[in-house]
């Protein structure tokens, strides 16, 4: 077997992913960039004799026939494929790390986020079955599958904390946060903690004690909150495009949180550790345009010139 085809290849790294327990989710990203892309393309070649060369026309043509983000995720994937062949000595070099995808933020549309006078809209104008998702989701920053996991246990209300240790999946199952480092506390002021307090009376009970369930009490999915609260929610408060369609997704409510982090005066490492970033790095790709403050910058280069032309 020291000559396995890619075919093959990619069937051991997926049944090294079922051991390592990955989220049913990824396992079927992975299972799709594998049986969509990469066997057809690549399959039949043997591990030593697929080639950069390879690697980059397989990586133009999904260029050609996907989405941009569709071909990074299925080249890291072809990279992990073969670095699991490469441990296990099948192969000496790992020629899909050769291969880049040059990162260009040209096309990309420009992030925008709900406004403090659409985020206040969306708070008063929801319902008083709804408002206490919508006010957690804003003011404390947290993934919506960490709010649809989020259990009555883990708000501690003399504290005023909430801890985040788990999250629900696309398919309603409990696990892990996505890394270690969304496992964390968060504060709440005193208006969500009431909010949160008063919803406890009246949330649906289930088996699983859940913060935000559906009405029978179990996991709620996230195309239901999308459909059913958000859309109708957003078309209510007229936060519409020029076509009547609704202007943000419920991954926006966590935008406008940051966005509130920021304009509160919070450092970065703080703003990092309140939204769970694995690293600074990524805060500050996402939200470092929001730390920008013309009017400061102006202030700063006058210091610098009479500081300079007193002399």
């Amino acid at each position: 077997m020291n000559n396995i085809t890619i075919s093959e290849a990619c069937q051991i790294w997926l049944d090294r992913c079922h051991l390592e327990k990955l989220e049913r989710a990824t396992i079927h990203a992975y299972r799709s960039h594998v049986k969509n892309h990469i066997v057809p393309k690549l399959g039949s070649i043997t591990l030593t004799e697929l080639t950069a060369v390879d690697v980059r026309q397989f990586l133009d043509d999904m260029l050609r026939d996907s989405t941009r983000s569709n071909a990074k995720k299925t080249l890291t994937s072809l990279r992990s494929i073969v670095t699991e062949a490469q441990e296990r000595g099948f192969v000496q070099h790992n020629v899909a790390r050769d291969v880049k995808l040059r990162r260009s933020q040209r096309h990309d549309p420009e992030r925008v986020f709900p406004s403090k006078e659409e985020i206040r809209a969306l708070i008063s104008n929801a319902s008083p079955r709804h408002q206490p998702l919508v006010m957690t989701a804003i003011f404390t920053g947290m993934r919506m599958s960490e709010l649809r996991g989020l259990t009555w246990d883990v708000i501690d209300f003399n504290r005023s904390i909430i801890t985040v240790r788990q999250r629900a999946d696309r398919y309603c199952e409990m696990g892990n946060t996505k890394s270690k480092s969304g496992r964390r506390e968060i504060p709440m002021g005193p208006q969500l903690l009431n909010v949160l307090r008063e919803w406890k009376l009246r949330c649906p009970a289930g088996d699983l004690n859940l913060v935000f369930p559906n009405g029978v009490g179990n996991v709620e999915t996230h195309s239901n909150i999308y459909n059913r609260v958000f859309k109708p929610l957003m078309t209510k408060c007229d936060i519409v495009d020029g076509e009547g369609k609704p202007r943000f997704s419920l991954h926006s409510l966590r935008h406008a949180a940051a966005s509130l982090f920021i304009e509160q005066g919070w450092p970065p490492k703080k703003i990092q550790t309140m939204l769970g970033h694995s690293s600074i790095t990524m805060t500050y790709d996402v939200y470092g345009h929001l730390f920008h403050d013309p009017a400061k910058d102006v202030d700063l280069m006058g210091e610098m010139e009479r500081g300079l032309l007193a002399a």
